[in-house]
């Protein structure tokens, strides 16, 4: 091998590894383990310009985000694999998205697959009537989770308040975990979700270990009433002992933390973003 030949590999190695190095940086991982945010936090700004928002959103430190579906589908008027591509270009990953399981799901999962995307997740069932609803809705979600697995992702249901609230003597959410098959349905905790029925994530975590995979890191304010909805404030700020529940999902399996707030009481949502991904840095350290 000649001179040149040597010194261009050489060279060329270490522009890749200081590439790498960079989005390493970029994407927040240096010194912590990757978080995320669900996109939904950012809902009143991420439709004018995706792309902006998107790009603020690396540079906060996010390493991945979590999508939902609005008007313009789940991947924001682009279609999937123009999507990754712009995502790959920050450094970000999509790694789940909400979306309604209703509505073309072999399509929305082959898309979803494609890409390389982990799980897809419906946001919301609602209170039902009974609790054999809620072993309909465990059937319905095995269903999914095959169709999920099929492509090469899983199923996931991400809980509210409602599913932790006992019914008949029993908790909704134990008729859906104990009635759904754990090789196609995970489970994305929303640990404020838990926190506002009054129940203890920790406990729920134990319960269930390695059927929790996906959580949100959603804090509660401190002066809101037990069992206000509409208390979500900076991730941080509130009550919640998030690393005492990190402690806990960590011994359960949990795989991705993402971050959410439903209202901003302290500036924009891209400021509570902001905050949120600092606190997730900290965290982490």
């Amino acid at each position: 091998m000649s001179f040149s030949r040597r010194q261009f590999l050489y060279n060329a190695g270490l522009m890749t590894a200081a590439a790498a190095f960079s989005q390493e940086l970029f994407a927040g991982t240096k010194g912590g383990k990757p978080f995320g945010l669900q996109l939904y936090t950012l809902r009143d700004v991420i439709g004018a310009d995706t792309k902006a928002v998107l790009r603020q959103v690396a540079s906060y430190g996010y390493s991945f985000v979590e999508g939902y579906e609005g008007e313009k589908g789940l991947f924001w008027g682009m279609t999937n694999k123009e999507f990754k591509a712009y995502l790959d270009q920050l450094g970000l990953q999509m790694v789940s998205s909400h979306f309604d399981m209703y509505k073309d799901l072999e399509k929305k999962a082959a898309q979803a697959g494609e890409i390389g995307m982990k799980y897809l997740i419906c946001p919301w069932l609602g209170p039902q009537k009974t609790l054999d609803d809620f072993k309909k809705a465990a059937d319905s979600f095995n269903k999914a989770g095959e169709v999920c697995k099929k492509n090469g992702l899983k199923f996931a249901y991400h809980n509210h308040g409602y599913s932790f609230t006992l019914q008949d003597g029993q908790y909704p959410q134990d008729v859906m975990m104990n009635n759904t098959d754990p090789n196609l349905v995970d489970f994305e905790m929303d640990i404020y979700w838990v926190v506002t029925a009054g129940q203890d994530p920790n406990t729920w975590l134990t319960k269930y270990p390695n059927r929790w995979r996906l959580c949100h890191v959603k804090d509660r304010g401190k002066n809101f009433p037990a069992g206000e909805g509409d208390a979500s404030v900076d991730v941080g700020t509130g009550v919640i002992d998030f690393k005492k529940v990190a402690a806990s999902a960590k011994k359960a399996g949990m795989k991705y933390y993402i971050v959410e707030q439903e209202r901003y009481d302290n500036g924009s949502s891209l400021e509570a973003a902001k905050v949120g991904a600092a606190y997730m840095k900290k965290l982490n350290a």
